[in-house]
């Protein structure tokens, strides 16, 4: 997952959570992001659940997933 080394909203070291991708400053995984919109959280909702993620970080990561996504279809 390369891909997310172009967003600012997010980082990873190999020392946090494994190395796993997470929101900027936080130890929140975007996987948290992802799996609780998936099982039908709002945005709204994970913001509360997880009080150290931005809802400009979130609108980031939303973002740039959307891109991906566009540029595998165009592909």
């Amino acid at each position: 997952m390369e891909r997310w080394n172009d967003c600012d909203a997010v980082e990873r070291h190999p020392e946090k959570l494994g190395g796993a991708w997470v929101f900027r400053g936080t130890r929140v995984p975007l996987a948290a992001l992802f799996g609780n919109l998936r099982d039908g959280a709002s945005i709204d909702q994970v913001l509360e659940w997880f009080p150290g993620v931005q809802r400009s970080q979130v609108e980031a990561v939303l973002a740039h997933e959307a891109m991906a996504a566009a540029h595998l279809e165009a592909l």
